[in-house]
């Protein structure tokens, strides 16, 4: 991983750093340039001229100097036309992806990401490409606006709920890097962090076998425990007992639940699945109907998979 940093920015990954990284610290030694000599001016004229006498008359007002004024409007009009190319340049570059982009489905939700790989029919909460491949990420959200943010490859857009969004990017370093949601989308907005994984080709096709059927070798409960963590439920659901933002599932399995409107429900197959397709139609007591509906986002094996998870937490 090339771990080159500065003060103001994090280790660079992507064929875009080198460019944003440059036109940031033009923009940034520009601004410096300007404000030093702006202080020293004011600094020098408040000096030079300083009333020294409560009787002294203020000089002869002059109207303009015709050079001056061109010169201090030229010259930043020339600097703001200058940054405006290259920034235009940056951000077509940026928004346009090579045709042989590799596509990967982002979605967001409160509070998690998932990653969906439509040619290997793959479903992962962290993001893996390999090394030296565009890839095009093609986004939406489930619930409310949601930013997508990759701050080594200096790449950042907002994911929307009810249409699509596209960034893409080429890794140039192997390792895992920081994902991050860029706007406040409610209570555990902080925690909707995962991370890039960039892999040798090899190695990434490795990935690839073993992603494709992740419930492989396992029993239902088992890959119910890793869609626990994948599929983002730890965010609002303990297995330990511990209340969160929605109700534990440690030892629920087969008691009675208190419902809002006085209803009470037995958790079992049925109403376990509800809640996850329609959670809004059964809300526990005492909690908040902010539960993003998963239908369509979770296939049979996973449901069954969670469903088996939630049995066995005794």
């Amino acid at each position: 991983m090339d771990t080159t940093k500065s003060l103001w920015l994090p280790e660079k990954a992507s064929t875009f750093a080198n460019n944003i990284d440059w036109a940031f610290y033009l923009y940034y030694w520009i601004s410096v340039a300007f404000f030093v000599v702006i202080v020293f001016l004011i600094a020098l004229f408040v000096i030079r001229y300083k009333r020294r006498r409560p009787d002294q008359l203020a000089s002869a007002q002059i109207t303009h100097n015709t050079v001056m004024e061109t010169v201090w409007t030229a010259i930043p009009l020339l600097i703001v036309m200058f940054l405006f190319v290259i920034g235009m340049k940056g951000y077509w570059n940026m928004r346009v992806a090579p045709a042989n982009a590799m596509q990967v489905d982002v979605i967001g939700r409160k509070w998690s990401w998932s990653f969906e790989y439509p040619q290997e029919g793959i479903s992962n909460d962290t993001l893996v490409v390999p090394i030296h491949q565009p890839v095009r990420l093609r986004m939406t959200s489930m619930d409310v606006i949601h930013s997508f943010s990759i701050p080594a490859f200096r790449t950042k857009a907002d994911v929307i709920p009810g249409r699509y969004n596209t960034l893409w990017f080429e890794a140039t370093e192997t390792g895992t890097f920081q994902v991050f949601c860029t706007q406040y989308c409610g209570t555990n907005h902080s925690y909707m962090w995962t991370a890039v994984k960039v892999m040798n080709p090899d190695d990434y096709q490795a990935w690839v076998a073993v992603a494709s059927d992740p419930s492989r070798g396992k029993t239902p409960a088992q890959f119910g425990a890793i869609l626990y963590t994948k599929k983002g439920c730890a965010a609002c659901h303990s297995v330990d007992g511990t209340p969160g933002i929605g109700p534990t599932w440690k030892g629920i399995w087969g008691s009675s639940t208190a419902l809002e409107g006085g209803r009470s429900v037995t958790v079992d197959s049925v109403y376990v699945v509800k809640s996850m397709m329609d959670p809004a139609a059964d809300v526990v007591k005492g909690f908040q109907p902010i539960m993003p509906p998963f239908q369509g986002v979770l296939s049979d094996k996973e449901v069954n998979g969670l469903a088996a998870y939630i049995q066995s937490l005794k």
